[in-house]
């Protein structure tokens, strides 16, 4: 098993989380695999086999070799068909409204291909991307591609941006009103330029950064309970806690925790 993260050029690194790479032989892993929300859309490149997605427990579809997926707001089930070899750009929360003029909220919970977003030039730039020989070469192409494409930010990123970075810091713990009072917008100002800019709500946001931040905690080396990491977390309650968890994951948090949680930390959530 091979996993990597590597940084964005500086030009990009406003709109960029990172890129990050997976290699693992077929028998590796053969499973189901359930990613959870992380508020983040990527870019995804198969140089392996293909992935099939999940549209419920009985019916699966395959994943297009290269897409967009946009944000998602359930568990994403996804299963490997061989070998996986995946080249990836995660883009910052906001970080995709810039090349694109898509609606993004008409790409929720999809893997988008790069034709649907980009025209027939995709077709050129997805045989680069596949054909290298090195995750070097393959970061070089994505910028150069991406720089020619990026368009000057609108009021809509920005506000998103300011609103990502007030949420960031608060850890997810913030209601809409308190976010759009910090801002001095209007509450539906901000949700229309925020919904827009990163295709969820400030809501939904607020409430998959919470949980990413309970997903990273329950990961360290200092995670001691369930009921102590529900209160360093906001939460009100447990009942609170489980609630918001199976509205993203489907399952308990301790079920999770059993079954899902680092394999997740490879398509979701790092960096």
């Amino acid at each position: 098993m091979s996993y990597e993260s590597f940084n964005p050029g500086t030009d990009l690194e406003p709109f960029i989380k990172c890129y990050w790479t997976l290699d693992l032989p077929a028998e590796k892993i053969a499973e189901k695999q359930t990613i959870v929300p992380d508020g983040c859309m990527e870019m995804i490149f198969h140089y392996g086999d293909h992935y099939f997605q999940y549209l419920d427990s009985n019916k699966k579809i395959q994943q297009p070799r290269c897409f967009v997926f946009g944000q998602i707001t359930n568990t994403l089930e996804i299963e490997p068909s061989g070998i996986t070899g995946i080249f990836s750009v995660r883009f910052q929360p906001n970080g995709f409204l810039p090349f694109t003029t898509i609606p993004l909220e008409n790409m929720e919970n999809r893997a988008v291909p790069l034709a649907e977003i980009f025209g027939q030039e995709s077709s050129h730039f997805e045989k680069e991307i596949l054909e290298s020989d090195s995750t070097a070469s393959r970061i070089l192409k994505v910028e150069k591609f991406l720089l020619e494409k990026l368009q000057t930010p609108d009021l809509s990123y920005r506000i998103a941006k300011e609103s990502v970075e007030i949420l960031m810091k608060s850890r997810g713990q913030l209601s809409v009103d308190e976010l759009s009072e910090q801002l001095r917008l209007n509450r539906r100002k901000l949700e229309r330029k925020f919904s827009s800019a990163i295709g969820l709500s400030p809501k939904q946001l607020a409430k998959i950064i919470r949980l990413q931040s309970t997903l990273k905690m329950m990961d360290g080396p200092h995670f001691t309970s369930l009921t102590n990491l529900a209160y360093q977390n906001g939460y009100y309650d447990q009942a609170h806690f489980i609630k918001d968890f199976k509205e993203f994951t489907g399952i308990s948090p301790k079920q999770f925790y059993a079954t899902n949680l680092r394999m997740s930390a490879f398509f979701i959530g790092s960096e």
